[in-house]
């Protein structure tokens, strides 16, 4: 049988596409990264993968936000894939574009939801005076940054910190803690029904650590 296939979508640099990607190499993700997808046709992102497996579009080259999510979702269809990932992809997806693909599409978020929705995620713990920031992978809904959180990785906020450093820090969870969710819905261990993750079946009620992994990963 052939591995489950990984879209991934991105907007950046794609540090985290590349701890996919090395986690493959390494055995411990079972996939295939069967293309890449990105809003910004210059994205480093892309260079990651091969040229057959890279897509790109700028939005402003489509008449709306409709037209591009078309030809967006069209791209991924045809890429086959099993589970859609949002990797540091910087749009807000609308709705149709969500239903195409729901219950298949995580997203990784810089901080620990549902604290600290959007942008500025490492100020804006800074600026509330959290003890504890982290990431979550959580599965995609219409509404930003609501869905489902799957998993989360937490770290200590240390009184010198930055929102550079602490973006540094969270952004190395983030590394671990991706890979680690994938393994689970590649091995088809992982669901979402009804606005509701799934681990084997069951319903989760509270967010997997990185020690989860240790104890439900053979």
């Amino acid at each position: 049988m052939s591995p489950p296939r990984i879209a991934v979508l991105a907007s950046g640099r794609g540090s985290n596409l590349q701890a996919l990607l090395d986690a493959i190499a390494a055995g411990t993700l079972a996939a295939e990264v069967v293309g890449v997808f990105s809003d910004r046709p210059q994205a480093p992102a892309l260079l990651r993968v091969p040229e057959a497996r890279r897509w790109s579009a700028k939005p402003s080259a489509f008449t709306d936000r409709d037209a591009y999510e078309q030809a967006l979702g069209d791209a991924i269809a045809a890429a086959r894939p099993d589970w859609i990932v949002c990797a540091g992809y910087m749009r807000i997806l609308g709705a149709a574009l969500i239903a195409r693909f729901a219950g298949r599409m995580l997203n990784i978020h810089p901080s620990l939801l549902p604290r600290h929705r959007g942008l500025r995620t490492h100020a804006a713990a800074l600026d509330a005076g959290d003890a504890e920031h982290g990431c979550s992978v959580h599965f995609v809904i219409p509404e930003l940054d609501a869905g489902s959180v799957v998993a989360q990785a937490r770290l200590a906020i240390a009184p010198n910190d930055t929102a550079e450093s602490l973006a540094g820090r969270v952004l190395a969870l983030e590394h671990r803690l991706l890979p680690a969710v994938l393994a689970l819905a590649c091995n088809g261990r992982l669901a979402e029904r009804g606005g509701t993750a799934l681990l084997d079946g069951q319903p989760m009620f509270t967010p997997l650590t990185l020690d989860s992994f240790d104890r439900l990963m053979p």
